[in-house]
């Protein structure tokens, strides 16, 4: 049998395991039955669990409560991520680097009702020193996310950095470029791909995590995976099967976006490249 058969073959079982639960909860997003596995072969397709998602006034706020937290939590650990992906890859050796590798990667391996533990029982021992924070909410879920998605962003900025190519920025320095201006004008053009990768990955761990939240989370901030856990336990709407069909058009826009502006700025430095060459030459 020819090998390109069963790598074929291994692709198609690969994809169908996949993608065949997510399109199953596509097609019964549109079931006209109250039973979410159930097809009612008696009635048409129809519309109405994404009209009764739209009246679910809890799962929409904890769908943008997620949001929210998805959001500032991708971005803090974005500037931290990048900040400890560039000291480890461009400072070398120094006291300390070894504990700050760790510290960094720790999070990745680090059981998450170890991590959601740990972290409620700062909240509460800063509570009770400073005052700070007061209770759990919002801020204490944003800060836990943080925590544990920066480590993503700062390994993959950190491995974005490995192959870089560093006569770039000692030609702009030997031109008389500060570091500041060699960064901002070299470096950061040519790592946005790996912090827009680290924000996105950033934003889909925190929008997905239940475990860390359950923890820190408190009685008025929800997030939509504890709701979706809550009703899992319960029963399941199809309105769900609505919602997820939802974020799930949204993640594909998401990404063909993302590509399509990373596709469009690796052409645009490619032009001002050959603009370069030809102006020298």
């Amino acid at each position: 049998m020819n090998r390109g058969y069963f790598s074929r073959t291994g692709l198609v079982i690969g994809l169908a395991f996949l993608y065949l639960p997510i399109l199953s909860m596509v097609v019964f997003s549109f079931n006209n039955s109250r039973l979410v596995t159930v097809w009612d072969v008696a009635h048409s397709p129809t519309l109405k669990w994404y009209v009764a998602l739209l009246s679910n006034q809890p799962i929409l706020r904890a769908a943008w409560l997620s949001i929210r937290v998805a959001a500032s939590a991708a971005t803090g650990a974005v500037v931290l991520g990048t900040l400890v992906g560039i000291v480890l890859a461009r400072f070398g050796p120094f006291r300390g680097r070894t504990l700050l590798s760790a510290m960094t990667t720790a999070p990745l391996v680090m059981p998450e009702v170890i991590t959601g533990l740990s972290l409620l029982l700062l909240f509460v021992a800063l509570e009770q020193l400073i005052g700070w924070p007061r209770g759990r909410g919002m801020l204490t879920i944003i800060l836990a996310h943080i925590t544990f998605t920066m480590s993503y962003v700062a390994v993959v900025v950190q491995s974005r950095l490995a192959g870089f190519d560093e006569s770039l920025e000692e030609a702009a320095m030997d031109l008389g470029a500060r570091p500041v201006t060699v960064f901002f004008r070299i470096t950061l053009p040519l790592i946005v791909p790996a912090i827009v990768s680290g924000w996105l990955l950033a934003f889909t761990i925190s929008w997905d995590d239940v475990v860390v939240s359950q923890f820190v989370a408190g009685p008025a901030s929800t997030t939509l995976p504890m709701v979706i856990f809550s009703k899992v336990r319960l029963g399941v709407s199809p309105d769900v099967n609505a919602l997820a069909t939802l974020m799930v058009l949204i993640v594909a826009l998401g990404i063909v976006i993302s590509s399509l502006w990373m596709h469009a700025m690796s052409k645009r430095r490619e032009r001002e490249s050959q603009l370069a060459i030809a102006a020298n030459q």
